[in-house]
């Protein structure tokens, strides 16, 4: 090493006046001890925030490059759907047609944000086109199918999180429980654009049209439903634009069974979770009930049964259509009716049910010369009587008292008190219909089975004749009573 007064050869000047400094021992001692390893460890953390830069101005120029490229896409997608829409906008009925077809077989059980993304968040602009086209065209039936298919993809399009629900809950759960559930932003939103436009309006006239395709009317009815199970305001929208009056027409006036029984569901649809119109889409069942498809009138009798719950008072015109329904020669609408009856006998038209029920079972002369039902027109009906359908009338009459005879004591009680005894013996004495004799012996517990086939003219003159009164006699034999008390 060197001396104390020596400086290294290579030294400069300003290093040998440091050298000859007096705190100079100290200083050099200072650095002789400072380990080597600090020194590195700094130019390592000056390296790594330099490196560390570095990256942050990669990652932000690869950012800005992956933004741009985004931009280019959403551009690019943009381009596509005006590019659809000015095909769409120009198109003769050709172009049109193969437009909708493409569509329906690309997006059927699309989602909402399916369908955005389809449309790079324009749908609303396609549905509107088809929603415009449709009111314009359906009158004449142009590619109507085709846009009845299309605009339900969007109508019944629901979000991603909804499937997922349906697939873990089960479709059949969601379809009872649906007033549970709302239909999320995108679907929802397709509905209120659809209404504002004037969908349901276009809806319902297309069902009032006789020349259009059945398939097209079970196409509107099934939008109806659609719009119908996205919730009460969506109900109140169709009863407010004269929707019953139309739904139902459709149910009686059909003779498609598809068609009846879309209808049916629809109107038992608006009656639930609709209190402010439930009593109209119940009058509207029973204005239903008079037409002359059995179909319609059977359909319409099921949802009666379920529907009248839900309103609790029962409206007086029921109890007409009812009783007239029970001249018909249709099992399966007779059957229907009886349960009607019997759950009606519960509500307030009971009096007026029981007492028509009574004098079904003695018809007047003006009954039997009523016009004859068109089923007794037909050849292989013609040598049937044209009472026949009173007297199935009056047979129906005495199954329904003997089945509401067996609910409550309190029922026999007011029949009773309405002589139903003795109209009962009328109907066992009329010689030309057997089933009314049957009926008529079971309600009284006779011996139905032989009793009418054993008898002759005399016996049957007489029950025809009968004078029987049962409160009467009860009076009568109070009054003897009363007397006897009193003498004694």
């Amino acid at each position: 090493m060197w001396g104390r007064s020596e400086c290294p050869p290579t030294a400069s000047a300003g290093a040998a006046r440091l050298a000859e400094t007096p705190g100079r021992e100290r200083a050099i001692g200072r650095v002789a001890r400072e380990p080597l390893h600090a020194c590195l460890n700094a130019f390592e953390r000056s390296s790594e925030v330099l490196g560390l830069s570095q990256t942050v101005a990669a990652q932000a120029e690869e950012k800005g490059t992956e933004s741009t490229m985004t931009s280019v896409r959403e551009q690019e997608a943009i381009n596509r759907l005006l590019e659809f829409l000015q095909e769409w906008d120009n198109g003769n009925k050709a172009a049109r047609s193969r437009i909708l077809n493409d569509f329906i077989t690309l997006n059927q059980g699309k989602t909402g944000p399916e369908l955005e993304q389809e449309f790079s968040q324009g749908g609303s602009l396609f549905l509107a086109r088809l929603t415009t086209w449709l009111r314009l065209s359906f009158m004449f039936g142009t590619c109507l199918s085709e846009l009845l298919k299309a605009i339900s993809i969007f109508l019944s399009a629901v979000s991603g999180f909804f499937r997922a629900l349906m697939r873990k809950a089960g479709q059949d759960f969601l379809c009872k429980n649906l007033q549970l559930f709302i239909f999320l932003p995108d679907s929802s939103r397709y509905l209120l654009e659809f209404v504002e436009i004037g969908g349901i309006l276009t809806l319902l006239e297309i069902l009032g049209l006789k020349d259009l395709k059945d398939e097209n009317k079970t196409q509107a009815l099934k939008l109806l439903q659609i719009m119908a199970n996205a919730g009460r305001k969506y109900k109140e929208l169709i009863c407010e634009s004269y929707g019953v009056r139309g739904i139902a027409e459709c149910l009686a006036k059909s003779g498609i069974e598809e068609i009846q029984e879309q209808a049916q569901h629809l109107l038992e649809s608006l009656a639930h979770g609709n209190p402010k119109y439930q009593n109209q889409v119940y009058r509207g069942m029973i204005a239903v009930l008079p037409c002359t498809c059995p179909r319609a009138q059977q359909l319409t009798l099921q949802s009666l049964q379920i529907v009248q719950p839900i309103v609790k008072t029962a409206h007086n015109s029921i109890v007409e259509a009812l009783l007239d329904l029970l001249q018909t020669m249709h099992l399966e609408v007779q059957f229907e009716a009886l349960q009607m009856i019997k759950a009606l006998v519960h509500y307030n038209v009971r009096s007026s049910l029981l007492s028509g029920l009574v004098i079904l079972l003695k018809p007047s002369l003006k009954e039997k010369e009523k016009i004859r039902p068109k089923i007794l027109d037909e050849p292989s009906m013609s040598h049937l009587s044209a009472s026949l359908p009173v007297f199935m009338q009056q047979a129906a009459a005495a199954k329904a008292i003997g089945m509401l005879v067996e609910e409550s004591l309190d029922i026999c009680e007011e029949l009773i008190r309405l002589r139903v005894v003795h109209h009962l013996l009328y109907a066992m004495g009329n010689l030309f219909h057997a089933d009314s004799q049957r009926q008529a012996s079971f309600s009284l517990a006779t011996n139905a089975d032989t009793m009418y086939v054993n008898m002759d003219m005399v016996q049957a003159d007489i029950l025809v004749s009968n004078k029987v009164n049962i409160p009467e006699s009860l009076l009568g034999e109070r009054k003897v009573k009363e007397s006897r008390e009193k003498s004694e």
